[in-house]
């Protein structure tokens, strides 16, 4: 979901009262919903929750634990525009990468990139102590260095489809790590060092599986760790206002039809517990319930109609 939001110079707070007090999201918001998912219920929908329109706090932290969640909201966001009470972010406050999961298998990158439009990218740590990248955060020389003290060397960066690939090129040299992308996105990506083809699953690495997933691009493409953990790009996501996984329906470039093939069939295919998108909620469920999940999406996803573009109708 690639668009690059209007920033202006001076940018306005917005809380729900409008006092310039407390956290704050200010105007330069892009309505990508990563803030809103990782400090969820304090940081909300602007009214109406369309494409261009603001978040807002709409709750100020009241413990630790919330305080955590706002900072990870904070140093996400890829405007930078949600801001604590204390002034500008500081570096001593970036808590990423952090992990997801108990054992330490994911983390999220934080930093997203206006140039990805905001979508959240991961580390994915494997049992010989390397990792893997997918999708990537906006571009540091210094977080490359961070997520590898963190996390191991990193040997493949891994894109879903082709309007996450903004820094995909610089963070693999740096990490001196393959390039993946699918065929079908490889225009935006030409110089990928490893190619994606066909629709059937390609192995990654001991225990990662590429799954062609056609759709939302002709390329998008599922990365599958473990049978546990399943990276989606912008195939499909957790909705937390339908407490469903959700396509974006309204966001498809390739075909409506083709993305519901692939969401029935990777409902019989695909085994995970988590969904790992990059935009809109991550969750964790039983496989088997996944799966019930996944083909009731493909059920709905059957009966969307093709429509034109429009980000603010995306049901997140």
């Amino acid at each position: 979901m690639s668009t690059t939001p209007t920033q202006q110079d001076t940018p306005t707070a917005q809380t729900e009262t409008g006092a310039e007090t407390g956290w704050q999201v200010d105007d330069r918001c892009m309505n990508c919903n990563i803030a809103r998912a990782y400090a969820p219920g304090m940081i909300t929908f602007a009214e109406g929750g369309r494409y261009g329109g603001l978040s807002k706090v709409t709750r100020q932290p009241e413990t630790a634990a919330d305080e955590e969640k706002m900072y990870l909201a904070a140093h996400a966001c890829p405007t930078r525009s949600v801001h604590p009470p204390t002034g500008p972010l500081t570096a001593d406050s970036d808590p990423y990468p952090v992990a997801l999961d108990d054992a330490q298998t994911v983390y999220l990158c934080g930093h997203a990139s206006p140039q990805t439009y905001g979508a959240t990218s991961y580390l994915l740590r494997r049992p010989d102590g390397t990792a893997m990248m997918i999708d990537t955060p906006r571009w540091r020389p210094a977080l490359a260095r961070r997520y590898e003290q963190k996390v191991g060397k990193v040997t493949d960066v891994l894109i879903t489809h082709l309007d996450h690939v903004a820094h995909a090129r610089r963070y693999a040299d740096a990490f001196r790590a393959r390039l993946w992308i699918h065929e079908g996105d490889l225009h935006s990506l030409p110089d990928a060092d490893h190619v994606i083809r066909g629709t059937e699953p390609v192995e990654i690495g001991p225990g990662v599986t590429a799954h062609p997933f056609p759709g939302h691009t002709e390329g998008s493409t599922l990365f599958v760790a473990d049978d546990t953990f399943c990276f989606t790009g912008d195939a499909f996501f957790w909705s937390n206002g339908q407490q469903a996984l959700e396509v974006a329906h309204s966001v498809v470039y390739d075909s409506i039809e083709t993305l519901a093939e692939s969401v029935a069939r990777g409902a019989e295919e695909l085994t995970f517990e988590w969904v790992l998108p990059g935009h809109g909620d991550f969750h964790h469920l039983p496989a088997e319930e996944m799966r019930e999940r996944m083909r009731g999406l493909g059920r709905r996803t059957a009966t969307y109609p093709a429509e034109p573009v429009d980000y603010g109708a995306v049901r997140y």
